[in-house]
C-alpha cells in the first residue's frame, strides 16, 4: 500500500473522529465495568481439622491474594465447580476409604481443574496431576497409547496412598498437601532446616507457598458460589457420569475403535468414560484383560 495515501486516510479519519466529539465532553463508553470486590475473609478457617492462623497477617494476605486470583478467574473457576458435581461422587468415597479428610478434594481442584485429561509441562497427568514415577511405583500403567493416571478411580486411589504416607512421615495435613507439589523430602527438608513443624512457619518456593491457600479459596469458594460473585444455577452444574455398564477387554491387539462398535457406542464416548484409553490402538504384548466403561444406549442424553 502507498504510504502517503495511508497517512492521509488515518489523517481524514482522525479529523473525523475529533470533529464528531464535542470539544471537553467525556468520550463515550459502551462498556459497563462490573465492581471489583475485595471479599471478606472468615473469623475462622481450618484444613483437615487443623486450624488456619487467621490472625497472622502474612496468612490472612496470603489466603485473600488466592481467593481473588479464583474470583476474578471467572472462567476456569467456573468451570472447574461446574465439574464438582461430576467427580466429587467419585472421589468422595475412595478418599474416605483410604482415611483421608474430605478437605483434599480441594487440592483435586488446584490440581488439575477438575479436567482428567490434563497434561501439565512437567508430565504431571489426570485428575490428580500424577507424575510418572511415583504413577509406576504403585503399579500404574504409565504412558503410550494406554496411561492409568487418566483413570479417576485408579488415580484417586494412587493419591489417596501418597497422601497417607505423606501424613505418617510429617504428622500434618496441611504438611501433607503441601508436600503434594513440593515432595516428602522437600518439605522435610525445609522444615529441619528452618526448625519449625507448620506449614505456616514454613519459607517457600513461591508456587508452594501459594499452593496451600488456592486449596484453601476453593474450600470457601465451592459451597457457596454465589457469596464469591459465582451465579450457577443447580441445573448448570454437570450431570455425573454414571449411566454405564462395564465390560471385559482382551486379546491382542486391541482396536478401541472396534471396541466401541461392538458394544454399540462409538469410540468419542468410550474415550469420554475411560480416559486412560490414549489411542486407538494397544498392541497388548502383556496379555493384560481391561474393565471399560461402556455407556447406556441414553448416556448422551443432557438430563
Amino acid at each position: 500500500m502507498n504510504m502517503k495515501y495511508l497517512f492521509c486516510s488515518l489523517l481524514v479519519l482522525a479529523s473525523v473522529s475529533a470533529c464528531a466529539q464535542p470539544s471537553g465532553a467525556p468520550a463515550p463508553s459502551s462498556v459497563s465495568l462490573a465492581p471489583v470486590v475485595v471479599p471478606a475473609l472468615p473469623q475462622s478457617l481450618e484444613f483437615a481439622g487443623e486450624a488456619v492462623p487467621l490472625d497472622n497477617y502474612d496468612t490472612r494476605e496470603s489466603l485473600l491474594r488466592e481467593l481473588m486470583s479464583c474470583m476474578y478467574l471467572h472462567s476456569r473457576t467456573t468451570l472447574t465447580l461446574l465439574a464438582t458435581t461430576r467427580y466429587f461422587p467419585d472421589i468422595e468415597p475412595i478418599m474416605k476409604k483410604y482415611g483421608i479428610p474430605d478437605d483434599f478434594k480441594y487440592l483435586c481442584m488446584a490440581e488439575s481443574g477438575l479436567d482428567p485429561n490434563v497434561r501439565s509441562g512437567a508430565g504431571a497427568a489426570g485428575l490428580w496431576q500424577l507424575m510418572p514415577v511415583y504413577a509406576k511405583s504403585v503399579g500404574l500403567l504409565v504412558g503410550g497409547d494406554v496411561d492409568e493416571r487418566y483413570d479417576v478411580t485408579k488415580a484417586t486411589e494412587a493419591a489417596c496412598r501418597y497422601l497417607a504416607d505423606a501424613y505418617e512421615r510429617l504428622g500434618s495435613w496441611t504438611l501433607a498437601a503441601a508436600s503434594y507439589n513440593v515432595g516428602i523430602a522437600g518439605v522435610s527438608r525445609r522444615l529441619a532446616k528452618q526448625g519449625v513443624d507448620s506449614y505456616y512457619d514454613l519459607f517457600l518456593p513461591a508456587e508452594t507457598l501459594r499452593y496451600v491457600f488456592r486449596v484453601l479459596a476453593f474450600k470457601l469458594i465451592a459451597p457457596d458460589p454465589a457469596a464469591y460473585g459465582f451465579r450457577i444455577d443447580p441445573d448448570d452444574y454437570y450431570k455425573p457420569l454414571t449411566d454405564y455398564h462395564e465390560a471385559t477387554v482382551e486379546g491382542r491387539p486391541i482396536d478401541w475403535a472396534a471396541v466401541a462398535r461392538s458394544h454399540g457406542t462409538n469410540y468419542k464416548m468410550l474415550r469420554e468414560l475411560n480416559h486412560w484409553i490414549r489411542d486407538y490402538d494397544y498392541d497388548n504384548k502383556a496379555g493384560r484383560s481391561f474393565v471399560i466403561k461402556v455407556p447406556n444406549r441414553d448416556f448422551r442424553r443432557a438430563r
